[in-house]
């Protein structure tokens, strides 16, 4: 198999397993899993290199990713994504933030969130609605993610009660 093929892994995380995908030597898709996933070991140097990334952020939640990553979207979703980019670890920002911010409107912004293709590397879980968490991919892979944001709002020691 040729190394610019799509490559993929499966890690293990706190909260459940996480999928890593690799294509043309851009990290291209990362996704919640359920947790009885089985893993699968990072062959691609890019994916062994994303996995040490993101051990990184869960040992120091300021951990800065740096990795090079291929983004397909909509206009608007790329701008909403270059936006939670921008969100340092340890702060949010409201769905209404973002949309004034960029020009759109907090719902538009709630829905390409929900199509970021890189959680945790592009911190959506950093984006909150006015009062209280938000949203957070629910039910996508027919996982509950809620709870995922709790926890990296919380390593990041940022608590909400809801």
């Amino acid at each position: 198999m040729s190394i610019d093929l799509m490559s993929h892994a499966v890690i293990a995380t706190p909260f459940g397993r996480l999928g890593l995908w690799v294509e043309a030597e851009r990290l291209k898709a990362v996704d919640f899993l359920p947790s009885h996933e089985t893993l699968l070991t990072a062959h691609h140097p890019l994916l062994r290199e994303a996995e040490q990334q993101i051990a990184a952020y869960f040992r120091n939640p300021n951990f800065a990713f740096d990795l090079p990553y291929q983004l397909q979207g909509t206009v608007h979703q790329l701008k909403v994504w270059q936006a939670i980019a921008a969100i340092p670890a340890g702060a949010v920002a409201s769905y209404a933030a973002i949309a004034a911010q960029i020009g759109s409107a907090p719902r538009a912004i709630g829905g390409a969130c929900g199509r970021n293709p890189l959680p945790v590397i592009i911190p959506c879980h950093r984006v909150v609605a006015a009062k209280g968490l938000g949203g957070f991919n629910a039910n996508r892979n027919g996982l509950d993610w809620l709870p995922i944001k709790r926890w990296l709002l919380r390593h990041e020691g940022l608590i909400y009660a809801e």
